[in-house]
Protein backbone atom coordinates (compact mmCIF):
# COMPACT_ATOMS: atom_id res chain seq x y z
CA UNK A 1 0.00 0.00 0.00
CA UNK A 2 1.54 3.43 -1.17
CA UNK A 3 2.17 5.72 2.16
CA UNK A 4 1.60 9.66 2.07
CA UNK A 5 3.17 11.94 4.32
CA UNK A 6 0.35 14.29 5.61
CA UNK A 7 2.03 18.02 6.43
CA UNK A 8 1.03 20.24 8.82
CA UNK A 9 2.50 23.41 9.10
CA UNK A 10 2.11 26.97 11.09
CA UNK A 11 -0.20 28.32 8.40
CA UNK A 12 -3.37 29.79 10.58
CA UNK A 13 -6.38 28.63 8.15
CA UNK A 14 -9.86 29.80 9.68
CA UNK A 15 -8.40 30.94 12.91
CA UNK A 16 -5.13 33.16 12.93
CA UNK A 17 -5.10 33.87 16.81
CA UNK A 18 -1.34 31.52 17.74
CA UNK A 19 -2.04 28.91 19.76
CA UNK A 20 0.04 30.50 22.68
CA UNK A 21 -3.17 33.04 23.02
CA UNK A 22 -5.04 30.15 23.38
CA UNK A 23 -7.22 29.55 26.98
CA UNK A 24 -6.09 26.44 28.53
CA UNK A 25 -9.08 24.25 27.43
CA UNK A 26 -9.06 24.99 24.17
CA UNK A 27 -5.78 24.19 23.75
CA UNK A 28 -6.61 21.26 25.96
CA UNK A 29 -9.12 20.12 23.39
CA UNK A 30 -7.21 20.35 20.54
CA UNK A 31 -4.78 18.18 21.53
CA UNK A 32 -7.42 15.78 22.59
CA UNK A 33 -8.49 15.55 18.93
CA UNK A 34 -4.89 14.91 17.99
CA UNK A 35 -4.89 11.94 20.74
CA UNK A 36 -8.76 10.56 19.68
CA UNK A 37 -7.47 11.02 15.52
CA UNK A 38 -4.00 9.14 16.24
CA UNK A 39 -5.99 6.26 18.82
CA UNK A 40 -7.98 5.84 15.43
CA UNK A 41 -5.51 5.53 12.74
CA UNK A 42 -3.10 3.38 15.15
CA UNK A 43 -6.36 1.32 15.89
CA UNK A 44 -6.85 0.98 12.03
CA UNK A 45 -3.55 0.05 11.45
CA UNK A 46 -2.75 3.35 9.27
CA UNK A 47 -0.69 5.34 10.96
CA UNK A 48 3.14 4.48 10.43
CA UNK A 49 4.40 7.50 12.44
CA UNK A 50 3.54 11.09 13.61
CA UNK A 51 5.39 13.56 15.43
CA UNK A 52 5.08 17.20 16.43
CA UNK A 53 8.45 19.63 15.96
CA UNK A 54 9.93 21.77 18.20
CA UNK A 55 9.25 25.79 17.00
CA UNK A 56 11.14 27.44 14.40
CA UNK A 57 13.24 29.00 16.96
CA UNK A 58 15.06 25.86 17.04
CA UNK A 59 16.04 25.05 13.30
CA UNK A 60 19.17 24.62 12.17
CA UNK A 61 20.95 24.11 8.73
CA UNK A 62 23.49 21.72 8.21
CA UNK A 63 25.75 21.82 5.14
CA UNK A 64 29.23 20.09 4.24
CA UNK A 65 31.64 19.45 1.62
CA UNK A 66 32.35 16.00 2.82
CA UNK A 67 34.28 16.82 6.09
CA UNK A 68 33.03 18.54 9.19
CA UNK A 69 29.37 19.70 9.39
CA UNK A 70 28.86 23.27 9.45
CA UNK A 71 25.82 24.16 11.38
CA UNK A 72 24.03 27.45 11.03
CA UNK A 73 20.60 29.01 11.86
CA UNK A 74 17.95 27.81 9.77
CA UNK A 75 16.09 29.43 6.46
CA UNK A 76 14.01 31.29 7.73
CA UNK A 77 10.98 32.16 5.87
CA UNK A 78 7.95 33.55 6.74
CA UNK A 79 7.08 31.05 10.06
CA UNK A 80 3.89 30.14 8.86
CA UNK A 81 5.70 28.44 6.50
CA UNK A 82 7.34 26.40 8.89
CA UNK A 83 6.91 22.71 9.08
CA UNK A 84 5.28 22.15 12.64
CA UNK A 85 4.57 18.73 12.63
CA UNK A 86 3.71 15.47 10.40
CA UNK A 87 1.83 12.05 10.06
CA UNK A 88 2.83 9.12 7.65
CA UNK A 89 0.17 6.88 6.71
CA UNK A 90 -0.38 3.68 4.79
CA UNK A 91 -3.62 3.62 3.00
CA UNK A 92 -5.36 2.30 0.33
CA UNK A 93 -5.99 4.69 -1.81
CA UNK A 94 -4.59 8.95 -2.52
CA UNK A 95 -8.54 9.43 -1.30
CA UNK A 96 -8.08 7.89 1.80
CA UNK A 97 -4.81 10.03 2.46
CA UNK A 98 -7.24 12.89 1.56
CA UNK A 99 -9.77 11.72 3.95
CA UNK A 100 -7.33 11.45 7.07
CA UNK A 101 -6.02 15.31 5.88
CA UNK A 102 -9.40 16.67 6.20
CA UNK A 103 -9.72 14.83 9.81
CA UNK A 104 -6.45 17.01 10.58
CA UNK A 105 -7.72 20.19 9.01
CA UNK A 106 -10.64 19.98 11.21
CA UNK A 107 -8.83 19.78 14.39
CA UNK A 108 -11.13 22.18 16.84
CA UNK A 109 -9.75 25.91 17.71
CA UNK A 110 -10.86 28.46 20.09
CA UNK A 111 -14.51 27.78 21.04
CA UNK A 112 -14.25 24.43 19.17
CA UNK A 113 -14.09 25.61 15.42
CA UNK A 114 -12.43 23.88 13.21
CA UNK A 115 -9.14 25.50 12.38
CA UNK A 116 -9.80 24.64 8.59
CA UNK A 117 -5.35 24.28 8.42
CA UNK A 118 -4.14 23.61 4.97
CA UNK A 119 -2.53 19.71 5.41
CA UNK A 120 0.17 19.48 2.69
CA UNK A 121 -0.54 15.30 1.03
CA UNK A 122 2.54 13.97 -0.51
CA UNK A 123 2.76 10.13 -1.77
CA UNK A 124 6.15 8.56 -0.12
CA UNK A 125 8.44 7.37 -3.02
CA UNK A 126 9.02 3.51 -2.81
CA UNK A 127 11.27 1.36 -4.81
CA UNK A 128 9.37 1.79 -7.78
CA UNK A 129 9.62 5.56 -8.35
CA UNK A 130 13.31 5.45 -7.94
CA UNK A 131 13.64 2.05 -10.61
CA UNK A 132 11.50 4.34 -12.93
CA UNK A 133 14.22 7.33 -12.69
CA UNK A 134 16.96 4.67 -12.96
CA UNK A 135 15.68 3.40 -16.36
CA UNK A 136 14.92 6.75 -17.77
CA UNK A 137 18.72 7.37 -17.96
Amino acid sequence: MPKYILIVDHRPGAVETPMDEWKPADVQAHMDYYGALRQELLDSGELVDQHALTGPEFAREVTSDGGPPVVTDGVFPESKEFLAGFQIVEVVSEQRAFEIAAKVSAVPGPGGVPLQQPIGVRRVMDDSDFEALTAER
